[in-house]
């Protein structure tokens, strides 16, 4: 479907679909989403894996239902989405009136609301163009990859694939009001120590892992989780009058193959090692409270820490901080104003590694697969996007 810039206030609701893995609501939901994430190539390669998902996910169950009952019950990732989706859309309304109104939608690829449901509800909705919307900042074939594959798939799958005119963020490392998000962040846990001691606090920048057997295709996540950390310690003394001492480190790795590190909590034991007392931790990687940042951050590598005497301080996630909710805002609104109006976008402004060119729905990085990559899906996914949903 092709739609030009004149038609845009007579057409429906611009749809802003936030893409996540999503997180089990209730404790009966564990199971299912396990199974769903285990099955999933694009995040975790198994053999046999028609075979082996449903075992793993099976023997997983019991001990990540007790983590999630140890924060409440079930991730908060669906409430904090929903109301940073509500918030965007009443800026995005100001900031981009000619694409107004915008209604947020949630894809979650693990549990509800799946992708496919939510495409059949903009199909209910008579929506006729959307914005794809990452709510990873920094890409990977694993989480944003495998959501668009997803998104791919169903869209054929209910024969909608002329219906609704596709447009593409898939990354945002280093927005300006990102960054600010973060930094102000960790400013304020950062005034919390005596001011002799807030420039010696040594900060853990911690994302979730990567398996090597991905890094090595040419995943560019490592690098772009760098290039945000970088961009917020650029920040701080600005906010703060210190340089803090800083790592990048990962969290959440499963099973016994190489993956990203140095691991968040062997940091930990390495800062003591080395003499420090206090340090804090940054989720880097997530844009709300889940069960990576209430359960393995607040509940085993704050404990980990107190053990061996390391009082160990989390940052507050972003959640529904209003400089993070205005930076998706305004996301989109430089998104909509580059595919629907042929703006020019200032590179520089938005963070957005790789570029818009005007008029077209996806960036320049988008288009360039994986050196590595022989995924087939991830092929008609890319050109699906770039050619089926181009835009006058």
């Amino acid at each position: 479907m092709r739609i030009t810039s004149s038609q845009l206030k007579n057409a429906s609701p611009t749809a802003v679909v936030m893409m996540n893995m999503g997180g089990p609501a209730t404790l009966d939901s564990v199971h299912s989403f396990l199974s769903n994430l285990f099955h999933d190539k694009d995040l975790i390669p198994l053999p046999f894996q028609s075979i082996l998902a449903p075992r793993i996910a099976s023997r997983r169950t019991p001990k990540i239902k007790q983590q999630y009952k140890e924060i409440g019950g079930g991730s908060p990732i669906l409430h904090w989405t929903q109301r940073q989706g509500d918030e965007m859309v009443k800026l995005l309304d100001e900031l981009s009136p000619d694409t107004a109104p915008h209604k947020p939608y949630i894809a979650f690829r693990y549990v509800d609301p799946l992708t496919k449901d939510t495409l059949a509800q903009m199909k209910h909705d008579g929506v006729t163009r959307a914005v794809a919307f990452t709510q990873y900042p920094q890409y990977s074939c694993s989480t944003t990859g495998s959501s668009l594959n997803e998104l791919y798939r169903q869209i054929h799958a209910l024969g909608i694939d002329k219906d609704i005119n596709w447009s593409i963020i898939d990354r945002w490392p280093n927005h300006p009001l990102l960054v600010e998000a973060f930094a102000e962040n960790v400013a304020k846990s950062l005034r919390k120590y005596a001011p002799e001691e807030r420039g010696k606090i040594p900060i853990l920048f911690s994302a979730h892992s990567l398996p090597m057997s991905v890094v090595n295709r040419g995943d560019p996540y490592p690098a772009e989780v760098a290039s945000t950390v970088q961009a917020v310690v650029s920040r701080l003394p600005g906010l703060t009058g210190h340089t803090n001492p800083h790592r990048l480190t990962w969290q959440s790795q499963v099973g016994p193959s190489a993956w990203l590190g140095q691991q968040t909590s062997d940091a930990i034991q390495g800062l003591r090692r080395l003499g420090y007392t206090k340090a804090l931790v940054v989720p880097i990687a997530f844009t709300s409270d889940h069960i990576e940042t209430l359960y393995e951050l607040d509940l085993e590598c704050v404990e980990e820490a107190r053990e061996i005497g390391l009082q160990l301080d989390r940052v507050d996630s972003l959640n529904d901080s209003p400089v993070f909710v205005r930076a998706i805002a305004d996301l989109a609104a430089e998104h909509l104003g580059s595919v629907y109006q042929n703006k020019v976008t200032d590179i520089s402004h938005t963070g957005y590694v790789g570029g818009w060119v005007p008029g077209h729905p996806t960036s320049t990085q988008f288009a360039l697969r994986c050196p590595g990559c022989t995924n087939d899906v991830c092929l008609k996914q890319k050109n699906f996007f770039n050619r089926g949903s181009s835009v006058i």
